[in-house]
């Protein structure tokens, strides 16, 4: 693509960071619904209504495996496009269905249609800019997206309270469209039909296959999976932990969007210091910080029989904070022996790893039982796993 052709770099930063809010709108912005879906749904035990998070994430999981390979081998635009039609369709069997089976069903459609504007749109940053342009664009788009997780609650809360939790799939859509739309008129295809490679099965199954031989690449795949895991749970818990443990479901869009803002730093912090201290001590720092801010709350558990609000509000924000110290220095572990096939190992890494995550994750969220305790001992495992899965994979290989 011509320089010429290419969105000015605001236009496009905000594109690219419209179609990743498509991934936290819809995650995000259903958390004030649960208690509503769970009590139409699942009247019997309120809490599966968590199912509904999970589920999406495990579409979007498996929809990343494709979505990249098929991108490279039919353009970014088509995917784009093609992935907002599959979830707007899977957000509008949602708003419709009246069993929460069906439910799950419709929202895993949706998160593997939200795999093509998050995949394609990474491929499209790539296509577009290189080296450390490409990293600044990232940074910026970044910057836009993390904006959108402290609003989306407050969002969904408005659309609920005034149309009924169904309406929020509505708003699904049509924010999916938006960015449809401003991608057919507005960004030129970024993947030239000569470049294009076809997408072939046995490709992939070769990807995975040296992906999983790869010992630090696998090592990496399964802490991602610990932490993502965690925190996963964490998120679809959140609100019935603030509700029914604390009482203060009437706070909740705030607390949120505060811990989500004092989160967004992490990734800042995590450049200054991976470079002087490197990745794998940061993701030490980032896990070992977790597991002892978990130790301390279960201590605090058994003495004062309940974890103290203002505690958990700590944890809650350690763990999202430590995301941005242990996720990008992960992946790129993962990507460090895996250069000469990248752009399948990126699928592949991203697939396994989320959707690893959702098998950590939904169990744990399903233990809720008035407290956060189960799901602290959950991450008090899950995190000592972790440590000792980098501890196992070594210190740095000598070049």
């Amino acid at each position: 693509m011509n320089n010429s052709d290419r969105l000015s770099r605001n236009e496009f930063v905000a594109l690219i960071a419209t179609m990743f809010g498509i991934l936290a709108f819809s995650i995000d912005a259903m958390l004030p619904g649960l208690p509503d879906i769970g009590a139409a749904l699942s009247p019997q035990d309120p809490n599966r209504a968590q199912l509904v998070v999970v589920s999406f994430i495990l579409g979007m999981g498996v929809g990343t495996l494709f979505t990249g390979p098929l991108s490279d081998a039919y353009g970014r635009k088509p995917i784009i496009i093609g992935g907002i039609v599959l979830y707007c369709i899977g957000a509008f069997l949602a708003s419709q269905t009246q069993s929460l089976e069906l439910m799950v069903l419709a929202r895993i459609l949706q998160g593997l249609g939200a795999a093509g504007p998050r995949i394609a749109g990474v491929a499209m940053v790539r296509d577009s800019y290189a080296g450390v342009e490409m990293a600044k664009i990232m940074s910026f788009v970044m910057m836009v997206f993390m904006v959108l997780p402290a609003a989306a609650p407050a969002i969904g809360e408005l659309i609920i309270a005034g149309f009924g939790w169904r309406a929020i799939f509505a708003a699904f859509i049509l924010f999916a469209v938006t960015a449809g739309v401003w991608v057919s008129v507005r960004q030129p295809e970024t993947h030239p039909v000569e470049k294009r490679q076809p997408m072939t099965i046995s490709v992939l199954v070769a990807a995975m296959r040296e992906v999983l031989a790869n010992r630090i690449a696998a090592i990496s795949i399964a802490v991602q999976a610990c932490v993502m895991g965690i925190l996963f749970a964490n998120v679809s818990s959140i609100h019935p932990i603030m509700d029914i443990t604390y009482g203060r479901a009437e706070q909740f869009t705030a607390i949120f969007a505060a811990i989500a803002l004092f989160s967004a730093s992490a990734s800042f912090i995590n450049a200054k210091i991976v470079a002087r201290f490197g990745m794998r001590k940061v993701i030490y720092g980032g896990t070992m910080g977790v597991a002892i801010l978990t130790l301390i709350c279960m201590i605090a558990a058994v003495l004062f029989h309940e974890v103290p609000f203002a505690l958990y509000i700590i944890w809650a924000s350690g763990l999202t904070f430590s995301l941005g110290l242990t996720m990008g220095n992960l992946n790129a572990l993962a990507m460090e022996p895996l250069g000469h096939i990248a752009g399948m190992a990126a699928s592949v890494i991203g697939c396994l790893a989320t959707v690893g995550a959702v098998f950590i994750a939904t169990p744990l969220g399903l233990l809720f039982n008035g407290t956060p305790v189960p799901l602290m001992t959950g991450a008090l495992v899950t995190y000592f796993v972790a440590i000792g899965l980098m501890i196992y994979m070594g210190p740095r290989e000598k070049s």
